[in-house]
């Protein structure tokens, strides 16, 4: 990645101040300034501020304790109901307050990065200047280049239209953003392996904003009904049921908006997106109930399409290294071995994507990235298409299920 685009990262990060709040103007400065207006017209004044650096997330806390995200009681059994006043509860949630404050450092990097975003992203720029746009603001915010310590959680998704997952550009890539795209902008940010796995859907067309609507009120739909003890098919059905309520006029036709069935929320583990729990968006008739101390992924997908999303075309751009590997797998290229070194030096089992092998220096790696594809020490996961023609939104949010009450950790004023 240039210098040049960094620097230009930082400089619109600057003019958003997204870093820290400016100070209000006194009434006496106002009325100067008021008075002073005939004069300013005659001289030019000269401007002594000085540009400065954009500040890393903990220049923004200086004391490194980091906001909370959106607290929600527990409802159900009446041992639920107790967990908020329980002093054993209570104890146990202090314990892990380290932990609880690396999430609440992640999210806050997510919040502001996703607000520079919002603010940046428009239609005409190609889909690896959005990606870097958001992927240098965290960069900047996490204050290292030690991708293990801190920063990107999950590789930026930038899924268009009827492709709703697993979408980020390759080097080479010259898809440039429309005005009538859908955009489903997922990205995770993570400290010391504490990851947040958050995601919104951005358009400008604002024939889609019904679509956006019911896709983010059966997130939330999702986020009420979770928590311990609750079944996970109690939580698909939740989903369901607020966002198959809701359609979509386009073109002169109404669509009924679907849940995409094959597509799921997850749990969470250091270092590892999906810790192997499915949450589904559809009552599926699984009867495993989430427990205490988990963290989840609440991430709902709908879509104007048939509601099933297959591989269909498209290059591969997302991987992830296996965390249960095959023992004594084969690697017959010496850059096979090369390549698997660098991905466990750099990536650990966190997901990642090929550009970020090209920032790191590699090349010609392909052939042996395929190799440690077929030999099942690291994972693909190809883009998921529903039917040509058709759009699809995503909202997704990270909870934290502590043993007093569940935090909706990634919560923000925008979503």
């Amino acid at each position: 990645m240039s210098e040049q685009a960094v620097e230009k990262t930082e400089a619109k990060l600057e003019k958003l101040d997204i870093n820290e709040q400016k100070p209000e103007k006194s009434a006496e400065s106002a009325k100067a300034q008021d008075g002073a207006g005939e004069h300013k017209k005659r001289r030019k004044r000269k401007n002594h501020h000085k540009k400065k650096a954009v500040r890393g997330i903990s220049k923004i806390f200086p004391e490194g304790v980091y906001p909370a995200g959106e607290w929600q009681d527990y409802t159900g059994s009446e041992e639920n109901l107790k967990r908020k006043t329980d002093e054993e509860k209570r104890y146990l949630d202090n314990k892990d307050n380290a932990k609880w404050n690396d999430f609440r450092k992640a999210a806050e990097i997510h919040r502001r990065v996703r607000k520079y975003a919002k603010n940046t992203i428009k239609p005409g720029m190609t889909m690896i200047e959005v990606c870097e746009t958001i992927e240098n603001a965290v960069r900047k915010f996490c204050e290292t280049e030690n991708f293990l310590q801190a920063g990107m959680g999950f590789p930026c998704g930038v899924s268009l239209n009827n492709c709703a997952a697993h979408y980020t550009p390759n080097a080479g890539d010259k898809t440039v953003l429309d005005y009538n795209d859908v955009m489903k902008v997922d990205f995770g940010v993570h400290v010391n392996g504490c990851i947040i796995d958050c995601a919104f859907t951005q358009t400008f067309n604002p024939r889609y904003d019904p679509l956006k609507e019911a896709v983010k009120e059966a997130t939330n739909a999702g986020i009420d009904a979770a928590g311990i003890d609750v079944r996970l098919t109690d939580i698909g059905e939740a989903v369901e049921e607020v966002m198959e309520s809701h359609e979509v006029e386009l073109d002169g036709h109404t669509y009924p908006i679907k849940c995409i069935r094959n597509l799921n929320g997850h749990n969470i583990l250091p270092y590892r997106i999906h810790g192997g729990v499915s949450i589904p968006i559809v009552k599926n008739g699984d009867n495993t109930k989430l427990e205490e101390g988990q963290t989840i992924a609440i991430e709902t997908f709908g879509s104007t399409g048939k509601g099933y999303v297959d591989y269909t075309n498209g290059e591969v751009s997302h991987y992830m290294k296996n965390a249960e590997p095959p023992a004594n797998a084969p690697i017959r290229l010496a850059r096979a071995r090369q390549l698997l070194h660098t991905i466990n030096k750099n990536f650990g089992t966190i997901p990642f994507c090929r550009r970020y092998l090209d920032r790191l220096g590699e090349d010609k790696y392909l052939l042996a990235l395929r190799q440690l594809v077929k030999v099942g020490l690291v994972t693909e996961h190809p883009p998921l298409y529903d039917s040509r023609g058709s759009y699809s939104a995503q909202f997704e949010h990270t909870l934290l299920l502590h043993p007093t009450r569940k935090e909706v950790v990634s919560r923000g004023d925008d979503y």
